[in-house]
C-alpha cells in the first residue's frame, strides 16, 4: 500500500503533531508499506521572523499556495494510493483529494467547541471562529475517521452533517520507551541535572500552556496542599517556559520556593522524571487523549486525574481522581481545597496500597504498546483502502 501523510507544516512549531506523523510513518515503513510525506512550506512566512505578519503569511503559504501546488501533484498522481491526514485540523485541504481513497486522524476537538461556545474558559476571537469553521467545512467532507479517544469520536458525530462511511476508535500509542526504574535513583539523577534535592520525591505536572492543561490550577492544587499536610514535596513543572501570570501566581504562593518550572528537557529527562515522580497530577479541563496519564502508568507513577472522558477513558481504575474545576463549592470547600484532599489521601497510602495502585496503573498502560497501535491503525488503513 501506497500512503502519503499530510503533516502540518514545520513554520507551526507543533511538537506533539509531527511525533504522531512519525510514529505512523516508523510503523508504516517498517510493515513493508511506502509512505511520503506532504505538507505547506514556508515560502512566505519564512521571509519573517516571528509576530502577526508571519503567521498570516502561514495562512497563505497553506491555503492559497499549497493547494495550488497539491492540485498539480494530484493531477499526474497515481489513483491507488491513500491519503492520510493526520489530524482534522489540516481541514480545508480535505476537499482537494476528494474521489480518492483517504482516512482522517482526529485528536480533540477543543478549538471546534471553542469556537461554538462550548469552553467558555477559552473565548475565541472572530477570525479565530471564521478559521475554525473552514477547518469543520473542510472535514465534514471526509467520509474515514480514526479517533484517539470514544470521547474524541463522540465530538467528531456531533460535528459532522451525516454519519461517516467510516469510524474507529484506536487509542494512542506511546512514542517513547516508558517504563519503571528505582525512584530514589530517578530522583537523584534528575536532582544532579537540576540541583534540586528530590530525595524525598516530588509531585508532577507534564503539560503546555495551553488553556485546557491547567497550569494555573496545578499550582493552586499544590498551595492548597501544603497548607494542610506536613509533608513537605516541591512541585516540578514540565513543560514549556510559564507564562508572566503562572510566573505571578508563583511569587504569591507561600511555598514559592518550592515550585520549579523545567522547561524543554530531553526525553530522557522526562522518563526520568515520571520514574521518580511520587504522583503526577494532571487536572485537565478537557483533551483529546491526555498522554501524560498513560506515560505515567507506564512509569510505575501514581497518577491523579481529572474525573471527565477522555481521562477516565485513560486512566481507567487505575488513577485517583479530582472534579473538573468549573465547580465552585463542595461541602464548603474550594475546587483546589477538594484536590489538595485526594492528594493529601493518595500520598498517604501504606506501602502496600500504592504498590497495588502502581501494579494497576502498569497493567493498564499495557493498552497503549506503539506496537497494537500501529497495527490497528494498519488495519483500519487497509480496510478504508479495500473500500475504494
Amino acid at each position: 500500500m501506497h500512503l502519503v501523510l499530510f503533516t502540518h507544516p514545520n513554520f507551526k512549531l507543533s511538537q506533539s503533531m509531527p511525533r504522531y506523523a512519525k510514529m505512523i510513518k516508523d510503523g508504516m515503513i517498517a510493515r513493508s508499506h511506502t509512505v511520503e510525506l506532504w505538507t505547506a512550506r514556508g515560502y512566505f512566512s519564512g521571509l519573517i521572523s516571528n509576530g502577526t505578519v508571519k503567521k498570516w503569511l502561514g495562512y497563505v503559504d497553506q491555503f492559497l499556495v499549497f493547494p495550488i501546488i497539491l492540485k498539480w501533484k494530484l493531477k499526474k498522481y497515481p489513483s491507488n494510493t491513500l491519503f492520510v491526514f493526520t489530524d482534522h485540523a489540516l481541514g480545508p485541504w480535505i476537499p482537494l483529494i476528494s474521489g480518492r481513497p483517504h482516512i482522517v486522524h482526529c485528536h480533540d476537538f477543543m478549538a471546534q467547541r471553542s469556537a461554538i461556545g462550548e469552553l467558555p474558559e477559552n473565548k475565541i476571537k472572530l477570525t479565530g471562529r471564521l478559521y475554525q469553521k473552514i477547518i469543520r467545512s473542510g472535514y465534514r467532507k471526509a467520509e474515514n475517521f480514526i479517533s484517539i479517544s470514544h470521547n474524541t469520536r463522540s465530538d467528531l458525530h456531533r460535528f459532522l452533517n451525516s454519519k461517516p462511511k467510516f469510524s474507529e476508535v484506536i487509542y494512542n500509542g506511546l512514542n517513547q520507551d516508558f517504563k519503571p526504574k528505582d525512584s530514589a535513583i530517578a530522583r537523584k539523577l534528575l536532582g544532579d541535572n537540576f540541583n534540586y534535592n528530590l530525595e524525598e520525591g516530588y509531585i508532577l505536572h507534564v503539560g503546555g500552556n495551553q488553556f485546557y492543561k491547567n497550569r494555573i490550577g496545578t499550582i493552586k492544587i499544590y498551595s492548597a496542599w501544603r497548607e494542610i499536610s506536613n509533608k513537605k514535596l516541591p512541585l516540578l513543572m514540565v513543560g514549556a517556559p510559564p507564562t508572566e501570570k503562572l510566573l505571578q501566581l508563583r511569587a504569591n504562593s507561600s511555598f514559592k520556593n518550592d515550585i520549579y518550572f523545567l522547561n524543554n528537557i530531553s526525553d530522557y529527562e522526562l522518563q526520568t522524571a515520571y520514574q521518580g515522580a511520587s504522583v503526577l497530577i494532571f487536572p485537565s479541563l478537557d483533551e483529546g487523549f491526555g498522554w501524560p496519564i498513560a506515560e505515567a502508568m507506564a512509569s510505575g507513577c501514581p497518577v491523579i486525574t481529572t474525573n471527565k472522558t477522555p481521562m477516565t477513558e485513560v486512566g481507567a481504575d487505575s488513577c485517583f481522581y479530582i472534579p473538573r474545576q468549573f465547580i465552585k463549592s463542595t461541602e464548603d470547600k474550594s475546587w483546589e481545597e477538594v484536590c489538595a484532599d485526594v492528594l493529601e489521601n493518595l500520598l498517604s497510602l501504606s506501602s502496600k496500597e500504592r504498590e497495588l495502585l502502581v501494579k494497576r496503573g502498569l497493567e493498564n498502560s499495557l493498552r497503549f504498546k506503539t506496537s497494537s497501535s500501529i497495527s490497528q491503525i494498519e488495519q483500519a488503513y487497509l480496510k478504508v483502502y479495500e473500500s475504494y
